[in-house]
């Protein structure tokens, strides 16, 4: 079963994308990105141009539901976090809180411990913004200049 999509707002998603870029940096990362649990890329960072972000952002929503089965099957909510090493590239995957998908990858310039370091504090970071955003989007319309618009001012302007 999908996800209901994500509302994201520019201001939510610049301080996102800021995260993001720090990671990449900090975490001395080739590439870091955020999907949203359907597979949609909503933010990356690094060296992307070699990547295919869309086919990767699918596949690691594909594999965190898989091992999200997993899981279940063990009794577990989920797995929040999942490695995976290749002869030149390693992955670190995390699941923010059980809404977004954070990819770090990564090459012997950096190190699994470095790597679940800055994570830990990018993680604690992208929590704060994600339940702002979802307070937001509870209160539709309360930060819009049509908040104070009221169901007898529109029909006060048809009726003339």
């Amino acid at each position: 079963m999908s996800s209901p999509q994500m509302v994201m707002y520019e201001e939510e998603f610049i301080q996102i994308q800021a995260v993001v870029d720090r990671l990449v940096r900090d975490a001395n990362a080739k590439v870091v990105f955020i999907v949203d649990k359907n597979g949609q890329l909503i933010s990356a960072s690094g060296d992307v141009e070699n990547i295919d972000t869309t086919s990767l952002a699918s596949l690691t929503a594909g594999n965190i539901a898989a091992t999200g089965g997993m899981a279940k099957l063990l009794k577990e909510n989920e797995f929040v976090s999942q490695s995976h090493e290749g002869e030149n590239s390693k992955i670190h995957i995390e699941l923010v809180g059980n809404r977004v998908i954070l990819v770090v990858i990564y090459d012997a310039r950096s190190s699994q411990g470095l790597v679940r370091l800055r994570v830990k504090k990018a993680t604690a970071e992208l929590n704060a913004i994600f339940e702002a955003l979802l307070k937001k989007v509870a209160e539709p319309g309360a930060d819009t200049p049509f908040a104070e618009i009221t169901d007898e001012d529109i029909d006060n302007l048809f009726n003339d």
